[in-house]
């Protein structure tokens, strides 16, 4: 069975975590906070203290087959740094998350040949895919959601929608997880995919349903916004998994 380190078991990487485990891997999970330590022990993660802007990283740590790396940082030097410390470990594939936010908006549809937006995160990206001492597939996630983590929270300033007339591209924390594993079980390694739900509904009306969920009524439409949007296609990742998406209707959710 693989041994499968994940650099940051935050939101996403603590239920991956806990799937994977439950799946018989062997998991290693990173945190940069001491008193998370003993939640991530609890679930039998193997805890480490891990923070990419020091200048060692535990080689423990990477003594694995695979690295996901799932932490938010865009710190370039420090991820130049971290590449270092994996070309001289055990870890032969890597998969590194990225966002949907490297494409601008376009008001059209974008795949993963469009150009990206002058994004830090564009860099890290390079970095490991040009690197040849080990695998890299990239995830670009559209917008997180799921358990505690509302969409009707999302809009906060005045009770505002902007860009009432754009559209969405969210993905939820279960399918997020099924990606991943079904990346690392299918073995699909040197690709880039988008990762989003299928659906791209009108940001009023997922917005005005979803707030109403948690009781905010009647949003304002912002009736001065440029509506400008990007629809970010998944058809890639669904032709290369053959993956249907737990939350493929956005306004059934």
């Amino acid at each position: 069975m693989q041994n499968i380190s994940i650099l940051g078991c935050g939101w996403l990487g603590l239920p991956l975590a806990e799937t994977l485990i439950d799946k018989h891997y062997n998991v290693k999970g990173s945190t940069t906070q001491t008193e998370k330590l003993p939640v991530l022990d609890a679930v039998g993660i193997d805890a480490f203290l891990v923070n990419i802007t020091s200048e060692s990283i535990n080689t423990e740590f990477l003594n694995a087959d695979i690295l996901i790396i799932l932490i938010t940082s865009k710190d370039h030097e420090a991820f130049k740094r971290l590449i270092k410390f994996i070309e001289i470990s055990s870890i032969k594939k890597v998969i590194f998350i990225s966002s949907t936010s490297v494409y601008p908006n376009t008001n059209a549809v974008v795949t993963e040949s469009s150009p990206n937006s002058d994004s830090p995160l564009v860099g890290i990206e390079e970095l490991f895919r040009q690197n040849t001492a080990f695998e890299t597939t990239i995830i670009r996630f559209g917008g997180l959601f799921g358990y505690q983590r509302k969409p009707g929270n999302f809009i906060r300033a005045h009770n505002t929608i902007p860009n009432p007339e754009g559209f969405i591209n969210l993905i939820h924390q279960d399918d997020c997880i099924q990606i991943l594993i079904g990346i690392i079980e299918k073995n699909i390694w040197n690709q880039t995919f988008n990762a989003c739900a299928d659906s791209h509904p009108k940001r009023a009306d997922f917005y005005t349903k979803e707030m109403a969920k948690v009781g905010r009524l009647h949003p304002i439409l912002d009736p001065d916004s440029d509506n400008v949007y990007k629809i970010v296609s998944p058809k890639k990742l669904i032709s290369a998994l053959n993956y249907t998406f737990k939350y493929s209707n956005l306004m059934d959710y």
